[in-house]
């Protein structure tokens, strides 16, 4: 933070010498009065390094592909019948308005990455479940 300029004046001429500042960025020991020159261009910095560029980013290429619905699979836990399969988000929560508790059922999401089926976590059944009626 500087706070002052103080601008020092040569005898000879009316014309303002080097200009000078209370430079308070010390730590600890005080403020000083530095020239002007000295706080705006701080010994080490350059303006580039040599050798050193940053390259240009390139758009991309291929456009990514549209989020696909989720696919889910129903099934009873007692007799391990697949009540319903391949079926979106809608589906899923229509084929649980005849199921008596939550916990009759699991429920698996299509994980297309790993291409595997993946069991809900009792939150995830539970957010189905609440969208019933």
């Amino acid at each position: 933070m500087y706070l002052a300029t103080l601008e020092r004046v040569r005898a000879d001429d009316e014309r303002p010498g080097e200009v000078w500042v209370l430079e308070t960025q010390t730590k600890g020991t005080g403020a000083n009065v530095v020239p002007l020159s000295k706080v705006l261009k701080k010994p080490g910095s350059s303006e580039s390094v040599p050798g050193f560029v940053f390259h240009k980013l390139e758009p991309r290429e291929d456009e990514p592909e549209p989020a696909q619905p989720h696919r889910f699979k129903v099934t009873d836990v007692m007799t391990r019948e697949v009540l319903a399969e391949d079926i979106d988000a809608r589906g899923a929560v229509e084929a649980l308005e005849n199921i008596r508790s939550i916990v009759d059922v699991v429920i698996h999401v299509w994980e297309p990455d790993s291409e595997r089926w993946r069991l809900l976590t009792f939150g995830e059944t539970r957010a189905l479940w609440e969208h019933r009626g």
